[in-house]
């Protein structure tokens, strides 16, 4: 019995590139209280050491309002009277203080780094988890580069709010806030001369704010977009260079990448403006300071020490304003790729697993389709109607029908890569939403056209579905998989090291491995996706021999193009417009010189 099995388009095409770049992104709110609430969530495995960095911080805002004070004391009580009995003394408060600032600081920042990779990897592992759960619609209608970026590039700017950003907030609004009450009670004028420069402040922190939530939302929709254009680029590399498209898809590149500059470069000007707008606040806030405490101190209302630790507060009291400002900048970057997480992590499973979900124990593998209707989004036609399938366990059924014709679609309803829209699919009188698809998958193995090996040893992608079987299984589906050969013949044999995309393989050579690594798996049900398609006459034979061994005893539906290749096929369905057209064995359906005769005759001549 010879098979060669193919595959049918799906039906379904990809959202536009736009679309999934973020060209419909909605515009969110300044503060999103939701993402926050999410991603603070990811703080409280790690609160107590969370805690000892807070607590860490008061120590070192402690430290850095005590410094001016004692030049206050120094220059008032010593330098002045020209005193030096205690000015040593004072000396080295002040450079123990420094020291403080210092350690204080350097186990913070370890704290931390050390919450921070751990959030980091946290959220990655959590977003993996759920694209690993997702069914087959999602990542058919998501660009890889895209999803790539959310889970690198967002997850990245919204660690470094999470853990540094969480800790420099209350550290910097400390420090605000003892320096307020610490110049306040020095000399209440003057405190209130260095903070006439605020509303200032806050205007240019209002104008800042009103452009910058836009423009950094763009700049993580251009970043994806730049991602997902290199990842498809890079995929499909030999078709771009197969048919010269190497300028085309060099200019493509640069236009996007030339709009995430600019994305970028817009984000980052109102930055530029927005930070020396606040240094030069700050300097005048200085100049202020200056101006009139060195008029007091002439008239004697203030002392010369008063007027040092003023000027020295007046340089602390902007720079945590100038880092809240800076922060400010992370904040927006992080709240728009926040909103794009957290919209991944609640995106709806539509393949989920019942609460009351049961493995799959029966081993028959009798296959029904009762009235399955089917269409992959409610806004897209219908891709199936009405199909009544009965597949007899031990038997093969082969699928054949014009491109679109639903082939595919049944193989992954069968297979539960997504759920029927109407009826059901059941397996030995089992409705398969019933089971969980842990058991279902592996009841039911799949050999595609296009076989996908991992950046792993041979034996590794052996064994992929038996994670445990012993060197021994292995060689033994490798030959029953006609594969042993030519992998005894490369000089690391099974520990040969498949590169990425198989490029080390031919596709003749991967086809073998991946049925190898179906037959140790042994199971009761295959889906067959034309094996030999675009392969040489030669591994041709190789493959079909070893498809016979698969398929010994296993109940099989093979979705066939040439149709020369399923005569012996123990049930034939012809599906034409996602309906069953005609169904029997190949002599009965020449016969009825339907569709299948046509199809038949268009292709072969006896």
């Amino acid at each position: 019995m010879s098979f060669s099995i193919g595959s049918t388009s799906s039906g379904m095409g990809p959202r536009s590139a736009m679309e999934q770049f973020g060209g419909n992104q909605r515009e969110g709110d300044l503060f999103n209280k939701q993402v926050v609430i999410r991603m603070l969530a990811y703080l409280k495995p790690h609160r107590w050491k969370m805690f000892a960095a807070f607590l860490l911080t008061i120590c070192e805002s402690g430290l850095v309002l005590l410094s001016p004070y004692l030049l206050k004391i120094a220059i008032d009580q010593y330098i002045v009277p020209g005193k030096t009995n205690g000015l040593l003394r004072i000396v080295i408060w002040i450079g123990l203080s420094f020291i403080g600032v210092f350690l204080v600081n350097a186990s913070q920042r370890y704290l931390i780094s050390w919450v921070g990779q751990r959030v980091l990897a946290t959220l990655r592992s959590d977003l993996f988890k759920k694209l690993q759960r997702l069914q087959q619609g999602y990542h058919d209608n998501h660009i890889v580069g895209v999803t790539v970026s959310r889970v690198i590039n967002d997850v990245a700017e919204i660690n470094e709010l999470l853990s540094q950003g969480v800790i420099t907030l209350f550290g910097d609004l400390l420090v605000l806030i003892g320096i307020i009450v610490v110049m306040l009670s020095m000399d209440f004028r003057l405190a209130l001369l260095t903070f006439a420069v605020l509303p200032f402040m806050f205007v240019a922190t209002w104008l800042f704010s009103r452009h910058a939530r836009t423009a950094f939302r763009e700049t993580r929709s251009k970043v994806a977009a730049v991602v997902g254009d290199l990842a498809e680029d890079i995929s499909g590399i030999r078709a771009i260079q197969a048919y010269s498209q190497e300028e085309a898809s060099q200019e493509r590149f640069k236009r996007v990448n030339i709009e995430n500059r600019n994305a970028y470069v817009n984000a980052m000007s109102l930055s530029f403006i927005f930070l020396p707008t606040i240094e030069f606040l700050g300097m005048l806030a200085t100049g202020v300071v200056l101006w009139f405490g060195g008029n007091f101190v002439i008239q004697g209302q203030v002392t010369f020490g008063v007027m040092a630790a003023f000027l020295s507060y007046v340089t602390r009291f902007f720079n945590p304003i100038q880092e809240l400002s800076r922060m400010y900048t992370t904040f927006q970057s992080a709240m728009a790729g926040g909103e794009q997480v957290i919209k991944l992590l609640d995106t709806p499973i539509d393949v989920f697993d019942e609460e009351d979900a049961v493995d799959l124990q029966s081993r028959n593998g009798k296959i029904e389709l009762r009235e399955v209707g089917f269409r992959y989004r409610e806004d897209s036609p219908i891709v199936l109607k009405g199909i009544n399938l009965v597949i007899q366990p031990g038997t093969i059924v082969a699928l054949v029908g014009p491109t679109g014709a639903g082939k595919t679609t049944i193989a992954n309803l069968i297979t539960r890569f997504y759920d029927v829209s109407e009826g059901c699919v059941l397996i030995d009188g089992i409705d398969i939403r019933s089971v969980t698809q842990k058991s279902l998958h592996q009841y039911v193995r799949v050999v595609s056209q296009d076989p996908f090996l991992f950046s792993r040893t041979i034996a590794e992608n052996i064994r992929y579905g038996c994670p445990n079987a012993s060197d021994e299984a292995v060689e033994v589906a490798a030959r029953q998989a006609n594969a042993h050969q030519f992998i005894a013949a490369l000089p690391a044999g099974y520990q040969t090291r498949v590169l990425e995309g198989g490029v080390n393989l031919s596709v003749g050579q991967r086809q073998l491995i991946s049925i190898a690594r179906v037959i140790l798996t042994d199971p009761k049900i295959l889906i067959l996706d034309e094996a030999t398609a675009n392969i040489d006459t030669v591994t041709e034979v190789l493959i079909q021999q070893a498809l016979e061994r698969l398929l010994h005893g296993r109940t099989a539906v093979v979705i066939a193009h040439r149709l020369s290749t399923v005569r012996s096929a123990d049930w034939i369905c012809v599906l034409e417009d996602g309906r069953i057209c005609e169904q029997g064995k190949h002599q009965d359906l020449l016969k009825n010189r339907g569709l299948y005769y046509k199809l038949h005759e268009r292709q072969f001549v006896d």
